[in-house]
């Protein structure tokens, strides 16, 4: 115990002596933290619409209003040429047309129907499906209300209404950056341990000095254990910092038991450790190391749940991710800060 302890200070001493090495650890991350939190969402804002409106009627205008009113649209232009809406959609001026053709009002009180063409531009087929989502809502919601306006004109009694109350549990403001933030803390907490450990064991190969530390009488599980203990260490502390500027910055409320999150969180750094040991020992240059590295990280990230849910993958996708602990812990670090899970869930 006496020589890890020697190895520690010994490792702690290079990490401050280093001029890199400690903006690495602690002002990299907190910077990344606070922009990719905001940057990092699917929240569709600001969308560019272009309306076509061969009717106008007054409900063609209702609904037209209807679209402006909503946090998620912007009118971009209001023609009657469809061509020129399709030749603005390719420009990428616009994100989706609406198109009202001749007799839209007309159909909708004699024929009690019509219908509305919806372009959305589907390049970003994430971005299309929002995008087609929110306009639907708006469409939906004109919908019942011409339906209790003109056909309730026509009844003695006015047809009673199913009113449906939405009760969103753990995260009711729905707000994107309380999902995303334990989500962008596990990246960082895992290039910590991943990539620094990797590269800090084969360092000792790079500037000569693992045969210096091969003939002393240090034991391997003491070396490694000198030159792991310091990143997982330091890898609970970004995780502390990132959870206390959570808390102050974005408000994010931590609802589960600190001390559980923690214990996961050095459960999973072990492995990540483990994964950082392995990639140092096969290689023998730093580069070399990251690359691997580099190579378990993207494979463990995209797969995570991170961006995508784990659910929408093909099945092999799902038993491929039973080896990923990313996808571990980023669920777990969701539970126990947004649901107060405990320790059986």
């Amino acid at each position: 115990m006496r020589t890890i302890l020697y190895i520690l200070r010994k490792e702690f001493l290079q990490i401050r002596r280093s001029k890199t090495m400690l903006p690495i650890i602690f002002v990299v991350p907190i910077i990344q933290l606070c922009v990719l939190v905001f940057c990092a969402t699917f929240e569709m804002k600001d969308i560019n619409f272009y309306v076509v409106d061969n009717d106008l009627s007054s409900m063609s205008r209702q609904l037209t209003s209807k679209f402006q009113g909503s946090p998620f649209f912007n009118l971009v232009k209001f023609s009657g040429s469809i061509s020129e809406a399709e030749n603005s959609l390719k420009k990428n001026e616009t994100d989706i047309i609406v198109h009202f053709e001749n007799g839209f009002e007309r159909k909708v009180l004699k024929e009690n129907g019509s219908d509305i063409q919806v372009i959305v531009n589907a390049i970003d087929a994430a971005a299309a499906g929002l995008t087609q989502a929110y306009a639907m809502a708006v469409v939906r919601d004109f919908n019942s209300a011409v339906n209790v306006k003109w056909k309730s004109a026509n009844l003695v009694e006015v047809p009673s209404r199913i009113i449906i109350k939405d009760s969103f549990w753990y995260n009711q403001e729905m707000n994107y950056k309380f999902y995303m933030l334990p989500g962008i803390l596990v990246i960082l907490v895992t290039v910590i341990g991943l990539f620094l450990t990797s590269m800090n064991l084969v360092r000792e190969k790079e500037i000569g000095t693992m045969e210096q530390i091969n003939v002393t009488p240090i034991k391997k599980y003491q070396f490694i254990a000198g030159k792991l203990i310091p990143f997982l260490l330091i890898g609970l502390l970004e995780l502390a910092v990132g959870l206390t500027i959570g808390y102050l910055l974005f408000a994010l409320p931590i609802r589960g038991h600190l001390g559980l999150i923690f214990l996961f969180a050095a459960a999973y750094l072990i492995v990540v450790l483990a994964i950082g040991l392995f990639a140092s020992t096969i290689s023998q240059t730093q580069q070399q190391a990251m690359f691997i590295a580099w190579f378990f990280m993207m494979i463990f990230l995209l797969m995570s749940g991170l961006f995508t849910p784990v659910e929408s993958m093909p099945q092999w996708g799902q038993d491929m991710n039973t080896f990923n602990p990313i996808a571990y812990f980023i669920r777990a670090i969701r539970m126990l800060v947004l649901k107060g899970s405990g320790f059986m869930d």
